[in-house]
């Protein structure tokens, strides 16, 4: 099994994988909504709001040292928990690394077995914006020659 080029997200994605029973796919994904610290008001802004998503989600990078540190919040449960999925997945890789991210691997998980279209969607969406977070961030830095250090919100 190829690996999705984020070794926290290859354990989770293992983890899942690893039942059949989508109870437990979906316990864990609550498990993790439930950990994910809250969104400060203030970072609710529509630059950092999810697009194609029917819940309210927000997703939000900064770069510190070189590396990707994410927040966010999601008004339902489940997208939360996915939101929670990706954000653990993807903490602390650099910005290349994590533009690099194959979606496909998303569907190793199994979860979209069990999601709603308009969820599984959802999921591929917040990927998405955190990547296109991703390579605004690899193209900020190499513009001002600069090494992406020092704390920076999207």
């Amino acid at each position: 099994m190829a690996g999705s080029g984020s070794a926290a997200l290859d354990r989770i994605i293992e983890r899942l994988a690893s039942t059949s029973d989508p109870r437990r796919r979906y316990e864990y994904v609550l498990w993790l909504a439930r950990r994910l610290q809250p969104l400060p008001e203030a970072l609710r802004q529509d630059i950092f709001k999810v697009r194609g998503c029917v819940s309210q989600v927000y997703v939000v990078a900064s770069l510190e040292d070189g590396r990707l540190h994410w927040q966010g919040d999601s008004d339902a449960a489940i997208t939360k928990g996915l939101l929670a999925l990706l954000i653990e997945g993807l903490e602390g890789l650099t910005p290349a690394q994590a533009a690099g991210i194959d979606p496909a691997c998303l569907a190793r998980t199994g979860l979209q077995a069990s999601l709603t279209p308009s969820r599984a969607n959802g999921f591929l969406n917040i990927l998405r914006l955190m990547q296109a977070q991703a390579r605004s961030r690899c193209r900020r830095g190499k513009r001002r020659g600069g090494n992406g250090n020092g704390p920076a919100h999207f």
